[in-house]
């Protein structure tokens, strides 16, 4: 037996190792098994080449076996193994990886693909064993030896027995702590569920005995004890397989268990892709948003593997904001992973990958818009408010990815039309993209401009949701046609006779309207005439970028109760109030003032607006009718 020392800087790192690299203990068996599946290619490569190997690539397997009582956990496979030299230095020297030397030396090889390259990934062992023991024989050897350790101390090795070809790496596991419970690495359904969860997709069967009971045949109601050797893993990942292949079922339920969802995916994207980044990818555009999604405890993510194992469940870097509701995994050939393959390096193919897998989202939703409306529709009533934010989001800067995927209710048979398909049927005589914005689509018809625009044969969007005005604000115009909101300052619907004729009594009962804005106080910042009411008596009109539902919103977030939007107070100089008025004016303005007060009222509850003060309100009724 020869007893080594790790160098000093090995050992700084099997410290590491086990205390800060690994965020999660579950990750050593991940390791091992793709360790072992390596050991197992490296064999199965030679066997292409050797017949004396005398393997076929189905005899291969991984085995994994737990001992609770000796709390001990064994992985063996039946692969390439190591002589002493090897053991020496691929475990007796930290970071030095035997896989990482098999691929450089077959690099032209494509039956082969190797995982593990950076040597590190079977220190992980140490996190839940206080000790660890490697026998392994190589083949083309007649005898075996054993590597042993208890940690950054050090290790042994020696000659040891083993009849077959092969690696076992057997660890002792530690003693449960009020903190850990390493008991749970010695259960055999909780070692199947970490199999699924990141090996399932090794190439070579992942099995383990399990013990059970079986009905005796030819009895009723007898059983016998019974061990049933399961095979852990699936081996075949569906995004492998040609499409031609997959049916939709197995789509479906692929998704369902994997994102546990109860329901069937709107859209399947599945692609390979090829170039500066080669991988697969399966994605799922769901059908319903989770109940979390639009909270702040939503992860949005893809789950990532390299070459069939599991990296991150959720792989945030891999989807932008706007499209966080995609749900699915990609799995790479030659990423650039950390040494632990729990985080990866902000490096280029992992952008060029995000970019790739960006773009085909967004022309897999353009044809959805496009050749299946019910089901985009559906989809938008799902995230639409996503995509929104996708344009609102960061001043602005992404809403050209996702400026033609947005709907909007219009009052064109109250139906989602996109604002190419608005812009499309717009009148030669009309200037601007019309819409107005409030809780639902009734209350914005209730709105005296809504009858004016309607009447004038224009098409009206509907903005219900809270996103909506600042995401327009973003979009600033499309096909050079402005946004304008019915209820600003600048819409402008009427014809210039009708403006020039207002302007000129606006002119005229300057004194009028100034008296009304006094009145009026903070409420307004001006009194006018309108022309654009239709039959209706008064209204409300922002000024500037700030609109009341806009205001509406903000003030419903922490922190914004002194955002206030301009209005003006606006009267239909075609109605009989407006005379009224006028003759108030020169007569009686005591009365006036009340009427002053009790229009801005009445425009407030017509645009959907709060009244601060109901008892005055209503003594100003009571005043007036007696």
């Amino acid at each position: 037996m020869r007893t080594k020392q790790f160098k000093a800087e090995s050992k700084k790192l099997l410290d590491m190792m086990i205390n800060s690299i690994y965020t999660h203990k579950e990750i050593f068996l991940r390791e091992l098994i793709s360790n072992a599946s390596d050991a197992v290619d490296k064999l199965y490569f030679r066997s292409l080449t050797d017949d004396t190997v005398g393997l076929n690539r189905g005899d291969f397997c991984i085995r994994l076996s737990a001992d609770a009582e000796n709390r001990i956990l064994t992985v063996s496979d039946n692969g390439i193994g190591m002589t002493a030299e090897e053991l020496e230095n691929n475990l007796g020297t930290i970071a030095k990886s035997g896989s990482l030397d098999f691929k450089k030396n077959n690099e032209k090889s494509e039956e082969i693909d190797v995982i593990g390259q950076f040597g590190v990934g079977f220190y992980s062992a140490f996190m839940v064993a206080d000790k660890v023991t490697v026998i392994s024989r190589a083949y083309g050897a007649e005898t075996a030896n054993r590597w042993e350790s208890c940690g950054a101390e050090g290790y042994t090795i020696a000659a040891a027995e083993k009849e077959s070809v092969g690696t076992e790496i057997i660890l002792h596991i530690k003693e449960d702590t009020e903190e850990e419970k390493y008991s749970e690495f010695l259960d055999a359904y909780r070692l199947s569920s970490l199999v699924k969860k990141y090996s399932d997709y090794i190439r070579y069967p992942v099995k383990m005995l399990f013990n059970t009971r079986k009905k005796v045949e030819g009895t009723e109601d007898e059983y016998e004890d019974a061990v049933e050797d399961r095979t852990l893993n699936s081996m075949i990942p569906l995004w492998k397989k040609n499409k031609s292949e997959i049916t939709e079922e197995e789509y479906n339920n692929f998704y369902k268990e994997k994102f546990y969802d109860y329901e069937a995916p709107l859209k399947v994207i599945h692609s390979k892709t090829e170039g500066q980044a080669t991988y697969s990818s399966l994605l799922y555009i769901p059908a319903h948003a989770p109940f979390d999604y639009y909270s702040k405890d939503f992860e949005k993510g893809l789950a990532l593997y390299s070459k069939g194992v599991l990296i991150t469940d959720k792989c945030a870097d891999l989807l932008p904001d706007y499209f966080s509701f995609v749900k699915g995994l990609v799995d790479s050939e030659d990423l650039s992973l950390n040494i632990s393959r729990e985080t990866l390096q902000h490096d280029y193919q992992l952008r060029l990958i995000a970019k790739t897998i960006e773009k085909k989202i967004k022309s897999e939703l353009v044809k959805m818009l496009r050749n299946d409306r019910e089901n985009y529709e559906k989809f938008f009533d799902a995230f639409g408010t996503q995509l929104k934010f996708g344009v609102y989001s960061e001043y602005g800067r992404n809403k050209d990815a996702v400026a033609d995927l947005l709907l909007f209710k219009s009052s064109n048979e109250d139906k989602y039309v996109t604002v190419e398909e608005y812009i499309s049927r717009m009148p030669e005589s009309q200037k601007a993209i019309y819409y107005a914005a409030g809780e639902t689509v009734d209350k914005i018809n209730m709105l005296p401009q809504a009858d004016a625009v309607k009447a004038k044969g224009y098409e009206l969007l509907y903005f219900t949701d809270y996103v909506d005005e600042f995401a327009i604000q973003m979009l600033g115009e499309q096909d050079g046609k402005a946004f304008v909101n019915i209820c600003a300052e600048e819409a402008d619907f009427g014809s210039e006779e009708e403006k020039e004729s207002v302007k000129a009594k606006n002119e005229e009962n300057k004194d009028l309207l100034d008296f009304m804005c006094e009145s009026l106080g903070d409420e307004v910042t001006a009194v006018r005439f309108t022309e654009k009411l239709g039959e209706h008596p008064v209204c409300l009109v922002s000024e500037g970028g700030l609109s009341s539902e806009m205001e509406r919103v903000l003030k419903s977030m922490p922190g914004a109760a002194g955002v206030k939007a301009s209005l003006a107070l606006e009267i239909n100089a075609n109605h009989p109030i407006a005379q009224k008025l006028i003759d108030l004016f020169a007569s009686d303005r005591d009365t006036l003032d009340s009427y002053a007060k009790l229009l801005n009222a009445q425009a407030r509850l017509i645009g959907g607006m709060s009244i601060e003060n109901p008892a005055e309100l209503s003594a100003l009724i009571c005043g007036l009718m007696l």
